[in-house]
């Protein structure tokens, strides 16, 4: 018997990610242990909270109609369902972008003192901006980070862009600090082009990071918590015929995620190390991907991922594959180790 009965999955999320959100939540919902625990789904967006669908132990997935679905309270953390008010006692955070990623869902549920499945709330903000997690990075020797200029809104837009020019080398990638699934991103090759692209950024969040693009081989890898121990899976490595990872690559199938990555063991081992070390520098619990780029210098780090895609399609689900588990023992011990 494990240590909860009613799992609540989340998904859905107020960013540009609420679709790949909702894909990955209907994912892990349906591949908790149903012998186990009792599983309810709830869609989250914009303050609107509401029960799509439950299976109870053993029992067969109800769906509940557009129209009809009960709405959690969220003063306890519970929902009423044909009468009877039913209080979880554990979520799955399964919100790409804001408000699951970035700390805002977490420290609701700290409050509540209901455990989860992610890092907890200071380690999700800090994870979720890219400047400021290369910020807990920048005096370590274990790996490398590209030069990068940084943005807010409200700054002079034409000075952002004149400092870029002359202190990075082109080309670089111009992204949003704070999202996901490669919204608002763009690969600038020349200076004259940056304006448009920091504008583009903005268009998804008020801080912009302008970063030295790193040639290379790109790698992911993710890490876990079993038993207090900081465990990894094996490597991705991630082969495009995009100019990088864009949204297209990602969900479009215009890619090969090659795991185990051909590259010998060594590399493997020295990548799952850092994974290892960087999850545990800045505190992560639960399921974590990271993905780097190797350069010809060494291994760049590029972003944390606490709340990494899981559709049947995903990298951490084939990376659970290769490893020879099972996903939904891998679930558990997700659950089981929060």
């Amino acid at each position: 018997m494990g240590k909860y009965s009613k799992i609540a999955v989340i998904y859905g999320s107020d960013s540009s990610e609420w679709e790949v959100s909702c894909r990955s939540g209907e994912f892990t919902a349906s591949r908790i242990d149903g012998s186990e625990y009792d599983v309810y789904e709830i869609f989250a967006r914009f303050g609107e909270w509401r029960l799509v669908a439950m299976k109870k132990r053993d029992a067969m997935r109800v769906p509940f109609p557009e129209g009809a679905r009960p709405e959690v309270d969220k003063t306890d953390f519970s929902v009423k369902v044909y009468g009877e008010k039913i209080k979880f006692d554990f979520a799955y955070i399964m919100q790409h972008g804001t408000p699951g990623e970035n700390g805002l869902l977490q420290g609701y549920l700290e409050m509540l003192g209901v455990p989860f499945s992610s890092c907890g709330s200071f380690v999700s903000a800090i994870a979720f901006d890219k400047f400021a997690c290369k910020g807990y990075l920048r005096e370590v020797d274990f790996v490398r980070l590209a030069p990068d200029v940084f943005a807010r809104s409200g700054m002079d837009i034409d000075e952002i862009c004149e400092n870029a020019s002359s202190t990075l080398r082109f080309p670089v990638f111009v992204k949003p600090t704070d999202g996901g699934s490669s919204f608002g991103i763009t690969k600038v090759f020349k200076p004259e082009d940056l304006k448009e692209a920091v504008r583009f950024a903005f268009s998804e969040g008020p801080t912009v990071i302008i970063e030295q693009a790193v040639p290379g081989r790109e790698f992911t890898c993710a890490a876990y918590t079993d038993k207090g121990e900081v465990k990894t899976l094996p490597i991705i490595e991630i082969v495009t015929g995009n100019e990088y990872f864009d949204y297209d690559a990602k969900y479009n199938g215009n890619s090969q995620e090659i795991c185990p990555a051909p590259v010998d063991e060594a590399v493997s081992s020295h990548i799952q190390e850092v994974t290892g070390k960087i999850y545990t520098r800045l505190g992560c619990k639960g399921l974590v991907r990271i993905d780097y780029i190797q350069g010809e210098d060494g291994l760049y780090f590029l972003e944390v991922n606490t709340i990494p895609g899981m559709t049947s399609a995903s990298l951490v689900p084939k990376m659970v594959r290769t490893a020879g588990m099972d996903i939904t023992d891998f679930l558990s011990r997700i659950i089981e180790n929060s």
